[in-house]
């Protein structure tokens, strides 16, 4: 048996909006059941994300702490942001990214993991990238604002990170994934072996 997610879509009979933000939205779908009854399911609707798992020659995850008021924490996080436009390529979202929380630009990409962060209450789906070969990135260093203000920035061992996920320490969830992903995909095939940059993304196509 294959274990492989599926695309699949149950009927929806009626759908509304009744909320709507800067970048996301809440919507509510009539969906048909297996048996037949109709249940409401609300749902947030996402732009989708990129994350970047940046890895220096000295075998260090770049990572930064930034507030986040939801879960009222300071978290440690790999770069990360928004799929701003439809159809945005995510690999020139995930350089932005680099660019813009650290000044970091990288010359080997890959692909490391793609996820649904919360499917049972969320679209969002994230590509997470694996970048390396780092240097500093040349020009003006983008002026931040909000959290990011507050943003720290530190180079942390890829060991370090794996015991702080597993000991409760680390909980952001792009952090998480990318650090054991990483793990795994050394103990696998190697990091060489993994999907290239521009690699299909059915949950959110794009034009390479």
């Amino acid at each position: 048996m294959t274990i492989k997610d599926a695309a699949a879509e149950w009927e929806i009979r009626g759908t509304e909006t009744p909320f709507r933000g800067n970048k996301t939205s809440v919507r509510t779908d009539e969906v048909v059941m297996p048996d037949g009854s109709v249940a409401r399911r609300d749902y947030q609707v996402h732009p989708g994300s990129v994350a970047v798992l940046a890895l220096d020659d000295e075998d260090r995850v770049l990572v930064l702490r930034q507030y986040r008021h939801p879960v009222r924490q300071k978290l440690w996080e790999i770069p990360a942001g928004l799929l701003d436009v439809p159809g945005e390529n995510p690999l020139h979202a995930a350089q932005r990214e680099l660019y813009e929380e650290a000044h970091v630009k990288a010359e080997d990409w890959r692909v490391l993991a793609d996820v649904y962060t919360t499917p049972g209450g969320c679209d969002e789906a994230v590509r997470i990238f694996l970048a390396r070969d780092l240097s500093e990135a040349e020009g003006e260093r983008f002026e931040v604002e909000h959290e990011e203000a507050d943003m720290e920035l530190a180079r942390v061992p890829v060991a370090e990170l794996v015991r702080g996920v597993l000991a409760g320490e680390l909980h952001n969830n792009c952090l998480v994934v990318g650090a054991l992903s990483l793990v795994a995909a050394r103990n696998g095939d190697g990091l060489d072996a993994l999907r290239p940059a521009l690699a299909p993304w059915p949950a959110r196509p794009f034009e390479a």
